[in-house]
């Protein structure tokens, strides 16, 4: 069997329809249809159920999935591990959210290389619909981010609540502030916000990462929603101040790693992350203004 072929097939089933799939795969839906329905012919049977919704797995599909993902995994771990040095005994791929690369995720890099000093580490930074295809087509084993989907043999667990906090560059600017700065945290974050604010327009200054909010306010002026890690050293240097009285907004941090693996180093990664998960909801119960 053709590993495009297998490929071609986790990226419907990561994209749900073939449009998304052609997509990041960079090559025509037609190419796509094709490729699926020659993998039908040599299976012998419907992979998918096309509708106007997208593609649904059938019952052999599901089946299929598993195959599909150790086809690609195992290339893809054969790629690895032949760059891997003498030293190392597997080789793990992390991917997560640029704001839970400040401070959580270096710990748990620091973690491992104490834990378990045999993996090698692949570290990436990815939004979630990149996370989840690749964890769907097993370039990535383990994902943290804010708004996870659900996908088939992906596990989904919560590790802890981010605390976001309200931040001006300056303590005498007025709330509603014009030079506002709204982040792409996800929707959980945008349905938090529209409750809180229901009248502000956030159409003026959008981003994609907290990193470019931050250079935005700090070169001229303004004021966004940040997790507390990202910004503390900046309220304590009194770059940065938080909004009085205004409200605190919750994001729950998962993790997402599969379901149907049973290497031990991917279970060492995910008690790690579990671990030090806990550790960061308790720092995050304290008063979270106290705490900036």
């Amino acid at each position: 069997m053709d590993i495009e072929f297998a490929r071609t097939f986790l990226a419907v089933t990561a994209a749900g329809n073939f449009v998304g799939a052609a997509a990041k795969l960079h090559i025509t839906q037609s190419t796509v249809s094709a490729r699926i329905k020659t993998l039908e012919q040599q299976l012998g049977t419907s992979l998918f159920r096309r509708g106007r919704g997208g593609a649904e797995l059938t019952a052999a599909g599901r089946r299929f999935l598993r195959h599909a993902k150790a086809l690609v995994r195992t290339l893809e771990q054969a790629r690895h591990d032949v760059g891997l040095s003498s030293g190392f005994s597997a080789g793990l791929t992390l991917s997560g959210r640029i704001a839970l690369w400040d401070g959580f995720l270096p710990h748990w890099v620091h973690w491992m290389r104490q834990t378990a000093p045999d993996i090698s580490l692949r570290l990436e930074i990815g939004f979630e619909e990149g996370i989840m295809q690749g964890m769907v087509q097993g370039n990535i084993d383990v994902g943290v981010m804010y708004t996870p989907e659900s996908r088939p043999n992906i596990a989904v667990e919560h590790i802890f609540g981010e605390s976001l906090v309200l931040m001006t560059s300056s303590p005498d600017r007025h709330w509603q502030d014009s030079g506002y700065v709204h982040i792409d945290w996800g929707p959980e974050f945008v349905a938090q916000f529209a409750a809180r604010f229901p009248d502000m327009d956030t159409s003026a200054q959008r981003v994609n990462i907290g990193w470019l909010a931050l250079q935005l306010i700090i070169n001229h002026g303004g004021s966004a929603y940040f997790p507390i890690r990202l910004v503390r050293s900046l309220a304590q240097a009194q770059r940065l101040f938080p909004v009085e009285d205004s409200p605190l907004i919750t994001l729950p941090v998962y993790m997402v790693y599969p379901i149907d693996r049973q290497e031990p180093y991917i279970a060492t990664a995910v008690k790690g992350l579990r671990e030090l998960g806990a550790e960061e909801d308790n720092r995050q119960s304290l008063d979270a203004l106290d705490a900036v």
